[in-house]
């Protein structure tokens, strides 16, 4: 009579492999890991934690992990904890997704190597991030402190948390204005038509829900800041990318963009641009302004990154912003994000004139209401006292020498910035090269942001960008010796990474 295993063609072995792996599969699923390691925040521990028990084969290969959700509910944490640790840990190769049937361990689980530890350059569980394109926070934590203890003993401290207009307190509008005026060269700038935002991501979706509507195109840089590309989803416009060089956009790229899409809009950063740290000349702002001219377009004109380039004595009289050589069509915007604390979100936006100044009151109102008072209130002090000079010149300097670090690490991979004060740097390559080198860092434990963050339609530019700002400084040369590393792999025949 035949046995039962010969009756299904299976062999013994195969039953006990089989029953031993769904045995450790529904082990893992009850996993309930230790976080009482010091691997800096919490998602670092829980990642920490993973990479730890697979190492030691606490978790077995091909068992499903807990549901986000109830690791969440056994450790008391969020459920965005949970989901970032294993975003993490599917990039580093160590966990698998399949949308309807969960999250597994690996089968080969990346396996370890000397640049490939359970612990990434920083010595922790989370990878080092220079992916936020953040100032240095040293410089503002003490003055933070003084501000506020000053501020407790202002008379109208109690008038400051009633609700304020729609385009923000007058005094502080005033404050700002100022400030612009000497830290974007922008001298002819009119406070009366200065409204205070949250950031200026909130400028930018004001000024585009001024000028725009849903189906229409926003001509931006090749390669741009993903926030334009957010508010443009989100109101269901679409964003083409101008042909760059050296200077930002070629303006015969412009008009021939503007003829073939009829966009009546242009978003760009004529100083330190984002991502490629490039600077209009003062021909070139000349050229975009007249070209604005003739075909009517709307320019919206970023100039976050200005006062971090124009610090340190790096003013250049001649690089006028745009909306002077176009003031009656420029929406003009800046904030203290990059050049003070970016999380004060004191932002700033220009209108051209008083019709449009008003529509745009009327957008705030209908959205928020107005900007908070507390950050501005911080701002205004600051740049009253002296102190606002102080902090940006302190930033100003710390990414001074963290870039001149990079250059000299990194060598000719970065592209030269036109201002050595740059919080960031850029590394111009393939859209394939970069999305293997960035893979390749963060499995080594250093996290880049997604080349394809910065590309639109149309690009004619790609690369990466290396955040040096937002890290402990201690954290910066190891990062980079990674970077340098993975370069290095990409070019060396038989060593090229592979996604």
């Amino acid at each position: 009579m035949p046995s039962i295993v010969s009756m299904h063609d299976v062999d013994v072995t195969t039953i006990v492999t089989m029953t031993f792996d769904r045995y450790h599969g529904d082990m893992n699923e009850h996993w309930t890991p230790s976080l009482t390691s010091a691997y800096g925040t919490l998602h670092a521990r829980l990642l920490h934690a993973l990479r730890r028990d697979i190492a030691s084969g606490a978790l077995h290969p091909d068992g499903k992990m807990p549901p986000h959700r109830e690791l969440a509910r056994r450790l008391g944490i969020g459920v965005g904890t949970v989901t970032r640790a294993y975003a993490e840990a599917e990039r580093l190769g160590l966990l698998t997704s399949t949308v309807g049937r969960g999250t597994f361990v690996a089968r080969s689980a990346a396996p370890l190597t000397e640049s490939d530890s359970l612990s990434g350059p920083n010595g922790y569980g989370a990878p080092i991030d220079l992916s936020q394109n953040l100032p240095s926070v040293d410089p503002v934590a003490g003055r933070l402190r003084d501000v506020l203890h000053r501020l407790q003993s202002r008379p109208d401290i109690d008038q400051i948390m009633a609700l304020p207009p729609h385009a923000g307190i007058d005094a502080h509008r005033q404050a700002l204005a100022g400030w612009l005026q000497t830290t974007t060269q922008f001298a002819e700038i009119d406070w009366r038509h200065l409204i205070v935002t949250t950031g200026a991501q909130q400028a930018m979706d004001l000024a585009v829900d001024a000028v725009c509507r849903p189906g229409d195109t926003i001509l931006t840089e090749a390669a741009t800041f993903a926030g334009i590309q957010a508010i443009a989803t989100n109101r269901g416009l679409r964003c083409f990318g101008v042909a760059m060089d050296r200077e930002g956009i070629d303006p015969e790229a412009l008009e021939a963009a503007v003829r073939a899409h009829g966009a009546r809009v242009l978003y760009f950063q004529p100083t330190l641009q984002n991502p490629t740290t490039r600077t209009m000349s003062s021909t070139r702002r000349a050229d975009i302004a007249a070209i604005a001219h003739r075909h009517d377009l709307t320019l919206i004109e970023d100039a976050v990154s200005a006062p971090i380039a124009f610090a340190l004595g790096q003013h250049q009289p001649d690089l006028l912003p745009v909306a002077m050589l176009a003031p009656e069509r420029t929406f003009f915007l800046s904030s203290v994000s990059k050049a003070l604390a970016s999380g004060l979100r004191v932002g700033m936006l220009v209108v051209p004139d008083t019709a449009r100044f008003d529509r745009v009151c009327a957008s705030m109102r209908a959205a928020s209401y107005a900007a908070g008072t507390i950050g501005p209130l911080v701002v205004a002090q600051w740049i009253k006292d002296g102190v606002a000079d102080q902090i940006l010149g302190a930033i100003a300097q710390e990414s001074s020498t963290r870039l001149a670090l990079a250059r000299r690490m990194l060598g000719d991979a970065i592209e030269p910035p036109s201002f050595p004060t740059s919080l960031h740097a850029w590394l111009p390559m393939t859209e394939l090269r970069a999305e293997r080198v960035a893979n390749s860092a963060l499995r080594r434990g250093v996290l880049l942001t997604p080349p394809a963050s910065f590309l639109i339609d149309g690009a004619s530019v790609s690369g990466l960008r290396l955040c040096l700002n937002s890290i402990a400084r201690q954290e910066l040369e190891p990062a980079l010796r990674t970077v340098r590393s993975v370069l290095a792999d990409e070019i060396v025949p038989g060593r090229t990474s592979i996604v």
